[in-house]
């Protein structure tokens, strides 16, 4: 059985996820962690609980999902995942994605090990995620699915009661809605969604009482 932890990080309120099963390796999914209390608090967890981190997973390569990856790559020399048209030569950089909202602060860019694609299964422990490619609010979004715990790690896909903006790099409000729809509500009602900010929500939740959908 997965255990979920979920972190607060960073300026943006961002939800980062840390799972792990009896066997204590674990996988870490959209690091957000951006000061030493943030670092700290999250490596302390990690050697409480005895867990070993075996994977960095990103949804997408917004900035408040990945300012934590330099991080994870110094201390655990663990590279981030994702799909390969994240982070590919036209995506704006950390950096000029930062100036978007004003800040003034450089950001350390650390090279995927991996290019997910859709479908591929993650395994940790006795456990299995299985990748969900579902883009519209960024090129090529992730939703890492836990068929036999119940819960997809949504990223900015779908929250409860509204959906992934659209406007910045690679958003698109059809292909959102599409995704959404045929991607994720398909999956088991009482699948539990745990997204990139705010409140953990549920399929049958959000297919009843989502305005977007």
């Amino acid at each position: 059985m997965i255990t979920i932890k979920k972190f607060v990080f960073n300026f943006f309120g961002e939800n980062t996820y840390l799972l792990y099963d009896e066997t204590k390796e674990a996988v870490l999914i959209d690091c957000g962690c951006a000061t030493p209390d943030e670092e700290k608090t999250l490596s302390d967890y990690l050697y409480e609980n005895k867990l070993t981190l075996k994977r960095l997973l990103s949804t997408h390569y917004h900035l408040d999902h990945v300012i934590g990856n330099p991080y994870i790559f110094r201390k655990y020399a663990i590279r981030p995942e994702m799909h390969k048209d994240e982070k590919n030569k036209n995506a704006p950089t950390l950096d000029m994605q930062a100036s978007i909202f004003g800040i003034p602060i450089h950001f350390e860019e650390i090279e995927p090990l991996h290019n997910i694609e859709d479908n591929e299964e993650i395994h940790f422990g006795n456990s299995v995620l299985k990748a969900i490619l579902a883009p519209g609010h960024s090129p090529a979004s992730l939703v890492f699915y836990g068929e036999a715990d119940k819960f997809i790690i949504a990223g900015d896909v779908i929250f409860r009661h509204s959906i992934g903006r659209t406007d910045l790099w690679g958003g698109n409000y059809n292909t959102l809605i599409s995704s959404i729809r045929n991607r994720i509500l398909t999956l088991p009602g009482d699948t539990v969604i745990y997204p990139g900010h705010g409140p953990a929500t549920t399929i049958d939740y959000e297919k009843a009482n989502n305005p977007y959908l």
